[in-house]
């Protein structure tokens, strides 16, 4: 789409709406910022952003439906802006195209495009992929829900070069034409309803990942995991799969404690699973997906199996933070929903005092409830949802919870439940957003009150 002196309205700026407005800069588009905070409102970045811009038009305190008129052409949006907000339907309503910044961004890219999208799981894939590749010899940039917006690699990525981008539904579900030659679904469990509105519609946005891939592309899929696995037929794309308790016919699977990979032609080993530098039984499936996807993108398997018995894994996902008096003290802030964190209590076999709660974003706590005899001593409830989750879990039985005001307050009940022996676990099974501005300064703050607790 030819955007030069066209009126394109950005809705939401943050770091996906400046790195849209950047490009849309080079394009010569003429564009309105729309924010739903006031000017004063906005962060000294964003402030800084607008002063070096003075071209782009903003308009803030919410979203007057007449910003949509002729003149507007697209329609950019923030992927956490939710979708029936009346100035969106005014655009669809018109023709006017509703996309996101991952989808404007694949406009201009040249690279070879691999993206990894699921409910859990995407980040530490990901990045696991990344430094893949990286090891390969390969020009690789991380991008999308992670670090850099997709955006920002446009202009640096030349047709031999790899973008390994980390895509969640929010960003999918605004796609239209998005085509990644290799693509992966890594499972689809329920979140985010309060946006999606329903399980289904959710998995819809999740499968847009492939939605045009071609016959030479690639899908992945989970073969554990019966949302992802009911997917398979549906592609026009190669699928691959992979599996921690079956041996497939063509993909990566776990036999005998040992990672292969297989295609038509070929069955080899990687490495030992019990090598991986990662914890976690839901690790050995993030492996899974990332060495398939780097031997399909052309990795020998002997750098495949050196990138996974030193990736550590990523802050905020398991990330172990100190031990002090014989206890652990694990930070999972990255487990913003149940799924997530009934992994992370997976991970361990010793007894587990559990920090949890936050952001309502309407999750059935009955699963993780079910899963605390016997493995959970303790749950130091936070947070919006705190008097629901409290609620659940005396309604299943368990009845040794305690709530706190603060994170800080959270960290110091959890100490004084824990002996010798145990895990203090950060897996709060809801978003971060009631308490903290994302789920990096919930984990940050949570190693912070952790190493003010003493010692050295």
């Amino acid at each position: 789409m030819n955007l030069q002196g066209k009126k394109v309205l950005v809705i939401g700026l943050a770091r996906s709406g400046m790195a849209s407005v950047r490009l849309l800069l080079q394009e010569g588009a003429k564009i309105v910022v729309n924010e739903r905070r006031e000017l004063s409102q906005l962060d000294p970045e964003e402030l800084a952003f607008l002063k070096a811009h003075p071209e782009v038009r903003f308009v803030g305190g919410g979203h007057p439906p007449q910003l949509v008129d002729r003149e507007t052409v697209l329609v950019i949006k923030n992927p956490g802006v939710p979708p029936d907000l009346p100035l969106l339907q005014n655009a669809l309503a018109a023709g006017i195209p509703v996309i996101t910044e991952v989808e404007h961004a694949f406009w201009h890219l040249q690279g070879k495009l691999v993206a990894i999208t699921g409910t859990n799981g995407k980040t530490t894939t990901t990045t696991l992929t990344g430094e893949i590749f990286k090891a390969a010899g390969k020009k690789t940039f991380v991008a999308g829900n992670i670090g850099l917006p997709l955006s920002a690699v446009v202009g640096k990525d030349g047709p031999q070069d790899l973008i390994v981008a980390e895509l969640s539904s929010f960003q999918l579900e605004g796609t239209e034409n998005f085509r990644p030659q290799l693509a992966a679904i890594l499972n689809v469990t329920p979140d985010h309803l309060d946006h999606h509105g329903s399980m289904e519609v959710y998995r819809e946005a999740k499968a847009k990942i492939f939605a045009n891939q071609r016959r030479e592309d690639v899908l992945v899929l989970n073969a554990d995991d019966p949302e992802t696995y009911a997917l398979r037929k549906r592609p026009l794309s190669q699928v691959y799969y992979f599996s921690r308790k079956n041996k497939v016919e063509q993909g990566a699977y776990l036999q005998n404690g040992m990672i292969f990979l297989r295609d038509q032609e070929q069955e080899v080993a990687v490495c030992p699973a019990e090598e991986l530098a990662m914890l976690g039984a839901h690790n050995v499936e993030n492996a899974l997906a990332a060495a398939l996807l780097a031997w399909l993108g052309g990795v020998d398997q002997q750098v495949i199996a050196k990138v996974l018995k030193t990736f550590p894994g990523v802050a905020h996902r398991l990330e172990f933070v100190r031990t002090f008096n014989g206890v652990d003290y694990i930070n999972d802030s990255k487990g913003t929903n149940v799924d997530a964190t009934l992994k992370a209590l997976e991970a361990f076999s010793r007894p587990i005092i559990l920090i949890a709660g936050g952001y309502e974003k309407g999750a059935d706590f009955i699963p993780l409830a079910q899963a605390m005899p016997g493995r959970v001593k303790h749950v130091v409830i936070i947070g919006q949802v705190a008097k629901r989750l409290a609620a659940t879990l005396e309604s299943s039985g368990f009845s040794s919870f305690s709530l706190a005001s603060s994170l800080e307050e959270a960290v110091g009940l959890a100490q004084k439940q824990a002996q010798k022996g145990d895990v203090v676990l950060l897996s709060p099974a809801c978003a971060s957003w009631d308490m903290f501005q994302d789920f990096e300064e919930r984990g940050e703050l949570f190693k912070k009150a952790v190493w003010a607790l003493g010692g050295n």
